[in-house]
């Protein structure tokens, strides 16, 4: 029995010690080398991926920066030319009355002339030899006085020929004029056809381009999430909302301090912009229900008496230059390169206070406020 009791503990303790032997070790709670590894090259690639998303991010925004403002600089373009075809309209006019009132004065003198030629005709035809107006009753005295009368009307007939001629020489120099201005004219409204195709095709293709680029930013956001963490997506989202919540606000509503601004033309121009808020940008537009950047200014300061053209190469001329820190309400305000050609000047806004100014910014947007800080700023003008 004392042997069977061993043997049988024996047995006991050797199947316990296979049971023991027989289940797994614990697990390290610790990573491992691979695991550490592994998520630091995941972090690398992360932020690779950030990195690579945020520089095309930085080049489709500057891409439409650059499609916005090259826009703009034909649209205004184009205002320009139809100011210049106002103004060629205008020389034609003046021109061709000019001409009819020359016209006239031609057909006058020519009458008068043809007047006197017939004069001249009756005159030859009644004229006698002296021999024979001596041997007429009254002598050489008689014949004294016709002759002084026929030396009074040779004076006549050659001024009112001369009449002719200088009727003639005006004449014919208006009646050039005309034809210049009129070559003008036709000229100028050929290059207002290309302006306007020009800026309709530019404008196009920064509403497709724009619609590119929105999907391409739309496709980086979504690899910037992917990119991030779960918290940070969360943090990102948060954020984003916030910042289109405050950019839907931001440039729409009157600021406060608005309702004080300064009075006279330029405070008057100023707080009819800012009713202007909110309206679509449309090119060539000036009112009232869409604007573009100048014809904005021109309906502005309109509202305070001031004639402006619907052109930023004319109203930057339309008065005196103000330094940037000497702004007061209504200032225009100028944007693109300042060159002899003044429609390098792309950009127009009304300054009413604070850096900041109402505009009309681009295809796509409305009228707004924004701070006039921008790389592409030339100067300011206060209208006269």
């Amino acid at each position: 029995m004392p042997l069977l009791r061993a043997s049988g503990l024996v047995a006991g303790l050797g199947s316990g010690l296979v049971l023991t032997l027989g289940c797994p070790a614990a697990a390290d709670p610790r990573p491992s080398a691979h695991d550490v590894a592994e998520a630091r090259q995941q972090a690398q690639d992360r932020a690779h991926q950030l990195g690579e998303a945020e520089a095309d991010l930085a080049v489709a925004q500057a891409r439409q920066d650059d499609l916005a403002s090259n826009a703009e600089r034909l649209v205004e373009a184009y205002n320009g030319e139809l100011v210049r075809l106002e103004n060629a309209r205008t020389q034609y006019e003046q021109a061709s009355s000019r001409v009819r009132q020359a016209a006239d004065q031609y057909q006058q003198a020519r009458a008068a002339a043809a007047a006197e030629a017939a004069r001249a005709y009756s005159d030859l035809i009644a004229f006698r030899p002296a021999a024979a107006m001596l041997s007429t009753s009254g002598g050489f005295g008689a014949y004294l006085q016709q002759a002084s009368v026929l030396s009074h009307l040779d004076s006549e007939r050659a001024a009112t020929l001369q009449q002719l001629r200088d009727a003639q020489e005006v004449f014919g120099i208006l009646r050039d004029q005309a034809a210049e201005a009129y070559e003008t004219q036709k000229k100028t409204a050929e290059e207002v056809k290309l302006a306007r195709d020009a800026a309709r095709a530019s404008v196009d293709q920064q509403v497709q381009e724009t619609e590119k680029i929105r999907h391409q930013k739309t496709a980086i956001a979504q690899r910037l999430d992917a990119a991030r963490s779960r918290v940070e997506r969360l943090r990102s989202a948060r954020a984003v909302a916030q910042r289109t919540s405050v950019g839907l606000r931001a440039g729409l509503a009157v600021p406060g301090w608005a309702g004080s601004l300064a009075s006279g033309r330029g405070g008057r121009a100023a707080q009819w912009a800012l009713k202007q808020l909110g309206k679509p940008y449309v090119w060539a537009a000036d009112g009232p229900s869409s604007f573009d950047c100048s014809g904005l200014t021109m309906r502005a300061w309109q509202r305070a008496g001031i004639s402006l053209d619907h052109w930023t190469g004319t109203q930057w001329s339309s008065g005196p230059h103000v330094p940037v820190r000497n702004l007061r309400s209504g200032d225009l305000v100028f944007y693109g390169q300042l060159t002899r050609y003044p429609g390098t000047i792309h950009h127009v806004g009304i300054y009413i206070g604070r850096g900041l100014m109402v505009h009309a910014p681009q295809t796509g947007d409305v009228v707004r406020i924004s701070s006039i800080w921008r790389r592409d700023l030339v100067g300011a003008t206060r209208p006269r």
